[in-house]
């Protein structure tokens, strides 16, 4: 098995587990991705800050 099919098995492994998790628990799924919305909101104001030099 080369490295690709390897990464390839992974991520359709990955994205069978993330579907699962979604249908079987919808609140929480919806409450993680309020949080990672909320903490790249975060970062990237973060980043604003410090380039624009507030």
């Amino acid at each position: 098995m080369t490295l690709a099919q390897a990464r390839k098995i992974a991520l359709y492994l990955l994205l069978a587990a993330v579907l699962y998790a979604v249908l079987t628990f919808p609140d929480r799924s919806g409450e993680f991705a309020q949080l990672a919305f909320t903490a790249l909101s975060g970062a990237a104001d973060a980043v604003g800050d410090l380039l624009t030099g507030r």
